[in-house]
């Protein structure tokens, strides 16, 4: 494990719309820092459990998971399990979780849950992916507060910016409430199709409207990554040579440049 002295910086990975490639995202994203020698943990916050299918983990292997983090029946520590993948952790789903936010109305401080289970294991690891369910619920809004920074998956598609500009209010009103350090990370455009010219004039748009915030590496429609999650596998490991993966791992690269000049 990375020295107890390093914090790890939290990065939630949200979009309210579904579809979008979030997960994918996630779970390749991680995959490929992991590959640099960073040690990473993803917290799969989304009751479909889709992070945790798509690294190969089996349904018996969650019984103690996200949701029993969040209403304090478990520590973090005792729901991480280990993956395939050398220095990649996680934080697996469970079935629970879809009733967790009628729970956590009851508690108080409900929106710092994640963020007061997060304190003291941030030393383990070089950075901890939030896979935020596809909604502005409550467990969003628990990634939100204990986040660092968003990056948001943003499919090449008609009503795309009209989506990412209500979660980028959204992170405005998270900022101003409740976490005054959270900041945009960056906006990675997904599922681009080049044969489409939609997708050229989305991804303008999306430049225009957020400049430097959105990535350079675009990641294709890639029938090899929709496959990959059926196999329990990201796609590096699936099959690290076809356009998706190598896409990802450029997408990793600009990441940690960007991560390493938010730190200097």
């Amino acid at each position: 494990m990375a020295e107890s002295s390093r914090s790890a910086r939290v990065i939630a990975v949200a979009n309210q719309k579904g579809g979008v490639g979030k997960t994918t995202t996630a779970i390749n994203l991680a995959t490929a820092m992991a590959a640099t020698k960073k040690t990473v943990l993803i917290i799969d916050l989304d009751p479909q459990g889709n992070a945790s299918t798509g690294l190969g983990i089996d349904r018996a292997s969650r019984d103690v998971n996200s949701y029993h983090v969040l209403i304090g029946e478990a520590s973090l520590a005792d729901s991480v399990i280990a993956t395939a993948i050398p220095g990649l952790h996680l934080v697996p789903s469970g079935v629970d979780l879809s009733g967790a936010e009628i729970e956590l109305v009851e508690f108080d401080r409900r929106e710092h849950r994640l963020r007061e289970s997060l304190a003291g294991s941030l030393g383990a690891y070089d950075y901890v992916l939030i896979d935020c369910p596809p909604s502005l619920n409550l467990l969003t809004l628990n990634a939100l507060v204990a986040a660092n920074a968003v990056m948001v998956p943003l499919q090449c598609e008609f009503f795309a910016l009209e989506g990412v500009s209500h979660l980028v209010k959204t992170i405005e009103r998270v900022r101003q409430a409740f976490n005054p350090g959270l900041e945009l990370q960056g906006i990675v455009l997904t599922m681009f199709d080049k044969r489409n010219n939609l997708s050229d004039q989305v991804a303008a748009d999306v430049r225009d409207f957020f400049g430097d915030k959105v990535y350079k590496t675009v990641i294709p429609r890639n029938v090899r990554v929709s496959e990959a999650p059926s196999h329990g596998k990201p796609v590096l490991l699936y099959d690290m040579k076809c356009t998706g993966a190598e896409a990802y791992i450029s997408l990793a690269s600009e990441v940690l440049k960007r991560e390493r000049e938010l730190r200097a």
